[in-house]
């Protein structure tokens, strides 16, 4: 995320009331990219008034996660990650991603990755 992003900070906003919603059965980490720093992060934390802990990325993180073929990043982007620290999806902003970022739609996913598997037999 940016700091600067309007985007970013409706999805802050979501995140925050994720955590409200899930408690303890999610984790929050919000990494800021450049060109943000450290008085806008501030300033953005206190605005919003943001509770899960925001790390500063000098393009390292999302480098490694993204991969880019260009050096533009597509902001915001989520990961959701499940217990097991696998990647079971991301999501970067676009059209098709609206409701992640600006809707209910990240509760929708949360929802599936927090459902009880399905031991494959059938119930009666």
């Amino acid at each position: 995320m940016q700091v600067s992003c309007d985007h970013c900070i409706k999805f802050s906003a979501i995140l925050e009331q994720a955590k409200i919603r899930y408690g303890d059965k999610i984790a929050v980490l919000s990494v800021v990219n450049p060109p943000s720093e450290q008085k806008g992060v501030a300033d953005y934390i206190a605005k919003g008034k943001i509770k899960s802990p925001i790390v500063f990325d000098c393009g390292q993180v999302s480098y490694s996660y993204l991969k880019p073929s260009s050096p533009n990043i597509i902001i915001p982007h989520v990961f959701l990650i499940d217990a097991d620290g696998m990647i079971r999806n991301d999501f970067g902003f676009g059209p098709s991603t609206m409701s992640i970022f600006e809707g209910k739609g990240l509760f929708t996913e949360i929802d599936k990755m927090l459902a009880p598997k399905s031991g494959g037999g059938s119930k009666k």
